[in-house]
């Protein structure tokens, strides 16, 4: 899966797709499940800049790798070992050092695509004998040769884990590598397929579906992916795939050796499976997302969810009248969502009544026919004011800073809390806090301090304020005055769901924040797993190892992540609901 991985990396800084037999998208089956592929050139300057992004995240990459394989040291050994093999081969390089000494063409054509649910990365080679040479520095590192075999005149290489019942195998086609995860048994025609041996009846290439999907939504053609669930989730849910079935027999297998309960009962899968799946993806049929911008100082993507219609038309024309829901924010942290509980109580009630009236068979599935009965009663409760009045919730923070010696943050900002009885909602409050019943609010947005015994309990001066459609807090200095203006903020437009706006230092301070929250979490694991009660054994010991690594992994994810963070200018997001499905935008824009 990291080669996988690394080579998906590659191409999506990358792009040319020219229409012959030879590229990608020709051995891809127009009736993947998935795929994802670049349609076109990135300029100079944006690659460069991709890639310095790329190698600024390695270090971290390289530490998750290795902490990935101290996990599966035990239960996979084998593979732990060809993991820490590849990452000795990046350890030092650039990702393009890496590229061009193992002949990977940065400037190609890739496709990352299923076979049933089997994935297959095909992409260029610049030069096929020094990746040959890359594929023979792995096997020294790794300490032993890949297993050799041959399909017909085609040689290729497997790497087989009897842990997952699966294979990876690694084949150089041409002047294309061609990296696949296959069941350790696959028939030769899926294997003939995955080496590009058979060619499918129609591809990808011949159905264009990408390039229509690309000129639909908006989407530049340097990458552009989709995931067809109609395709997908039968597939998984009916034990018909091939890869699926294959990790599902390994875990079985892996079941009855401590349990004794026989592989065949753990495997049975009956045909209601099947139509249920396809009763789910015909309410969620396709997701597809793209980049809309890409520039050296720019990174504007779209991710698209297809609905059913009757999903769609549920919030496509409903307006939520929530302050700052029709506007970026300008905080440097600025959340609105909409919550308009009602309409949400009337969607979610007809799909509970839905799954009621014809429940799931499916044996995977039957626990949803309980959510969703909980979900039936739960909404019957949702219309009690003054939680049945909600309309949404606005989140502003001005700072944010973490605290020492308390396990709370300091910070400065409002909350909004759109409601369609705002005087209700602060009558509640009164009930419920007596010192607020003294406050004589009117809903004109001049806010009013807090009574200084709920001051103090934040630890900053507060002020409350109200307008028709919402009531609203400021905490911290100065707060007051910003307060009329956030409440006379525009309110939502038609099918609008969430607005965000992030600025760089901003988004360093929660990841901070976040770190420091799983460095004590894992504190106190370790602690725990490892104990003072010596009879524990063997046990302990593997607990305190798995914690380690836990660990270990959480620290590369957050490097990883703060090390992406320090480029960051700023970055807006908004998610809105139109005839077609559910729209997620974002626009990033790099220091």
């Amino acid at each position: 899966m990291r080669f996988i991985a690394l080579g998906l990396a590659g191409f999506m800084l990358v792009a040319c797709s020219h229409k012959d037999k030879n590229a990608p998208l020709a051995f891809v089956p127009a009736d993947t499940p998935y795929a994802v592929a670049n349609l076109a050139t990135l300029d100079d300057d944006t690659r460069t800049a991709l890639l310095t992004q790329a190698d600024a995240q390695l270090p971290a990459q390289l530490a998750q790798l290795n902490a990935m394989a101290d996990d599966m040291a035990a239960k996979d050994p084998d593979t732990a070992r060809l993991l820490r093999a590849f990452g000795a081969e990046l350890k030092g390089q650039t990702v393009e050092t890496f590229a061009a000494h193992a002949g990977i063409d940065v400037k190609g054509r890739a496709a990352f695509y299923g076979l049933g649910l089997a994935p297959v990365l095909r992409f260029d080679l610049s030069d096929p004998a020094m990746f040959e040479e890359f594929i023979a520095r792995l096997e020294t590192a790794y300490g032993k040769k890949l297993d050799a075999a041959q399909e017909d005149k085609q040689a290729y290489r497997r790497h087989v884990s009897t842990a997952s019942g699966t294979e990876v195998i690694l084949a150089i086609v041409g002047k294309q590598a061609v990296i696949a995860l296959l069941p350790d048994t696959a028939t030769p025609s899926l294997l003939r397929q995955a080496l590009g041996l058979d060619r499918p009846k129609k591809s990808l290439q011949d159905d264009g579906r990408l390039k229509t999907l690309a000129k639909a939504k908006g989407y530049k053609d340097w990458l552009v992916g989709q995931l067809d669930l109609t395709r997908a989730l039968p597939l998984l849910a009916s034990g018909n795939d091939p890869l699926f079935g294959a990790i599902e027999k390994a875990r079985a297998q892996a079941e009855s050796a401590k349990t004794g309960e026989p592989v065949a009962n753990q495997l049975q899968t009956p045909p209601s499976c099947a139509i249920d799946a396809a009763r789910i993806a015909a309410r969620v049929p396709a997701l597809s997302f793209g980049y809309t911008r890409l520039d050296p100082k720019h990174q504007d993507a779209r991710f698209d969810i297809a609905l059913a219609s009757d999903i769609s038309e549920a919030f496509a024309r409903l307006k939520v009248d929530l302050p700052g829901l029709g506007t970026a924010g300008t905080a440097p942290f600025d959340l609105s969502i909409a919550l308009p509980v009602m309409s949400l109580r009337t969607f979610w009630s007809a799909q509970a009544d839905a799954v009621a009236a014809k429940p799931f068979t499916c044996p995977k599935l039957t626990d949803l026919n309980d959510e969703f009965a909980k979900l039936g009663a739960a909404m019957q409760q949702a219309a009690i004011p003054p939680f049945g009045d909600m309309l949404g919730l606005r989140v502003a923070l001005d700072t944010l800073v973490a605290a020492k010696n308390t396990s709370l943050p300091t910070f400065s900002g409002r909350l909004v809390l759109g409601t369609s009885n705002p005087a209700g909602l602060l009558a509640t409050g009164q009930m419920m806090v007596p010192s607020l019943a003294r406050l004589k609010l009117a809903a004109d947005g001049k806010p009013i301090p807090l009574p200084q015994d709920l001051a103090n309990m934040v630890g900053q001066p507060a002020w409350l304020a109200m307008s028709p459609h919402a009531l609203a807090i400021g905490i911290g200095a100065g707060e007051d005055a910003k307060l009329a203006e956030t409440l006379n903020t525009p309110v939502g437009d038609a099918g609008r769901m969430l607005r965000m706006h992030l600025n760089g230092a901003m988004y360093l301070s929660w990841l901070q924040l976040m770190e420091d929250k799983a460095d004590s979490l894992a504190a106190a694991t370790a602690t725990i797993s490892r104990g003072d009660d010596s009879s524990l054994g063997t046990d302990n010991d593997d607990a305190a190892t798995e914690a380690a690594a836990n660990a270990a992994r959480s620290k590369a994810q957050f490097a990883v992540m703060k090390a992406q963070a320090e480029r960051v200018d700023s970055i807006d997001a908004e998610m809105h609901v139109d005839d077609d499905g559910m729209v997620i935008t974002s626009q990033t824009v790099l220091k």
